[in-house]
């Protein structure tokens, strides 16, 4: 799902914080660095729009709302990335394009995540008494 530059700095300014935003919070972090500052009303819309999108939640705080983000930001970019993976019928030439691809740290880092993830899958295959096969 792709974000404008402003649903982008919104969400940014919610994973950064601990706790949920009223609108005009969000609008007076956004406006700290800003060159232009941004309406209230534009921050209510946009927050809305992301809401309508599932990328955040709401709350009611007396006579206006409080959002967070729906999930963090680790979890929407695997999610993207793995959106990105379903869209192509043949992953294979995928998969080895971006492991081509990826910094050397973070190669190391999804190697160490696949093996503890097919260690998982061993154990389990193990104790079910089914055959361990990859696909």
């Amino acid at each position: 799902m792709n974000l404008g530059s402003l649903e982008r700095a919104i969400m940014d300014v919610l994973w950064g914080c601990k706790q949920p935003l009223l609108v005009r919070q969000m609008q007076d972090i956004l406006n700290r660095d800003a060159e232009r500052n941004l309406a209230y009303t534009t921050v209510q819309t946009v927050a809305e729009r992301l809401v309508r999108k599932g990328l955040l939640e709401r709350a009611p705080a007396r006579n206006a709302f409080r959002y967070t983000a729906s999930r963090s930001r680790d979890e929407h970019v695997a999610g993207l990335m793995l959106a990105a993976l379903e869209g192509s019928p043949d992953r294979a030439p995928v998969l080895s394009r971006f492991a081509e691809a990826v910094a050397p740290d973070d190669a190391v880092r999804l190697l160490h995540e696949l093996a503890r993830r097919a260690g998982e899958r061993a154990h389990v295959t193990k104790a079910s008494g089914l055959p361990s096969a990859l696909p």
